[in-house]
């Protein structure tokens, strides 16, 4: 019998309006609060201000943590932790994407933590407590406004590490699809690329449990390709933003999971190649899914891969399912790398092969759960999949 328990106590506040009670959600959990964003792209649009009147109206006393890198590194994180216990703070005000919440979220952990910050992430060390986070969404991608985890990066190590966690869930997220409408295009593509990985990570793993789900994952990917398209084509485009947002919200919060228990095989080898390069996240998921679904792909998973291609792209059911899921493919790829414009292979990037073998034995060594999704994997394995990506 299917069996699971789902709780998610985030608050979401959705739409432009609902911006008037961030001071109010804020006071709820302290008056010290540290306002956490990254390289100043709030202060050119106008939202840093705006946050400010907010944090001025309900009377509370601010911090600044800015500077939060596209891939958070454990140093910024550990300078937040020191400013937190400096100042004791008592809020904190995540504005931004998933990589200035991300960093918040292990803020918040290492704020009540008297060791490093990093042994949170490596050791997996407890987390008992975490300082409440109330968090400004910029960006539709990762969906880190409304669930526990946490993806941080080190670079002196070349490490790129997740962790989870209740504790660290947000207890009140704002989104407003307004605000992504000044999202770049390649930003906008990245973030597109994010919520098809998060959706196929849990879409192509183990048995089909709850039938609805499979409809419910299936039509997100279906309308991320419809609303992607539209956003790139048309930036202003607020209907596609509001859409992009929340199904981006709801493909990483475990609702879609169901009973499952996904070991994220395609964001493990992902990471390596951040972690090395330094690339945009969603950028590296583009160009490895396809090939991911290349290599994996065989006569016994097709039927999957066949269900994928007919129920996303409407394409005829027949009874060659080896010949439809390459069909599938070619149109995930289109999308990726016409449609959005992404560049289609590591090459591209100016990345080599030098790396390829000690990233696949990091990714072998590290997440031996997390190559054996869909289809096991080999560390063999992980660099031919590496290999397709030139």
């Amino acid at each position: 019998m299917i069996s699971f328990t789902y709780h998610n106590p985030t608050i979401i506040y959705f739409g432009q309006p609902q911006f008037t009670q961030l001071g109010d959600e804020l006071k709820k959990h302290g008056r010290r609060v540290l306002l956490t964003y990254g390289m100043g792209s709030i202060k050119s649009t106008g939202l840093y201000d705006r946050v400010l009147e907010q944090i001025r109206k309900a009377e509370l006393e601010l911090f600044e943590l800015p500077g939060i890198e596209a891939n958070p590194d454990i140093e910024t994180v550990r300078k937040g932790i020191a400013l937190c216990k400096k100042e004791k703070i008592e809020v904190l005000l995540a504005v931004g994407g998933a990589s200035t919440i991300d960093a918040t979220k292990i803020i918040g952990a290492g704020a009540a933590y008297d060791g490093d910050a990093w042994d949170l992430v490596t050791k997996k060390t407890d987390i008992t407590e975490c300082l409440p986070i109330i968090t400004v969404l910029t960006l539709a991608a990762a969906g880190s406004e409304m669930n526990g985890v946490a993806v941080i990066s080190n670079a002196a190590t070349q490490e790129k590490r997740s962790i989870s966690n209740p504790l660290m869930r947000p207890r009140a997220s704002f989104l407003d699809p307004a605000l992504t409408i000044t999202v770049s295009p390649y930003q906008t593509a990245c973030g597109v690329a994010d919520i098809i990985a998060h959706i196929m990570e849990n879409y192509f793993h183990g048995p089909v449990d709850i039938e609805m789900l499979e409809t419910v994952m299936e039509g997100f990917i279906r309308d991320v390709i419809r609303f992607g398209t539209q956003a790139i084509k048309n930036p202003s485009d607020l209907a596609a933003r509001t859409n992009l947002m929340w199904i981006s919200t709801w493909a990483q919060n475990a609702f879609i999971r169901g009973a499952k228990n996904p070991t994220w095989s395609i964001h493990a080898i992902e990471h390596e190649l951040t972690a090395f390069y330094g690339i945009a996240h969603g950028h590296g998921l583009a160009i490895l899914i396809p090939r991911w679904m290349e290599y994996v792909l065989d006569a016994q998973n097709a039927p999957r891969f066949r269900q994928f291609a007919c129920n996303v792209f409407g394409l005829e059911h027949n009874p060659d399912a080896i010949a439809l899921a390459k069909k599938g493919i070619e149109l995930l790829s289109a999308f990726f790398f016409r449609t959005l414009g992404l560049k289609s292979t590591l090459t591209d990037l100016g990345i080599d092969r030098t790396h390829f073998a000690q990233m696949a034995k990091n990714v072998s060594d590290r997440s031996k759960s997390g190559t054996a999704g869909f289809r096991r994997l080999s560390q063999q394995d992980i660099e031919q999949i590496y290999l397709m990506c030139l």
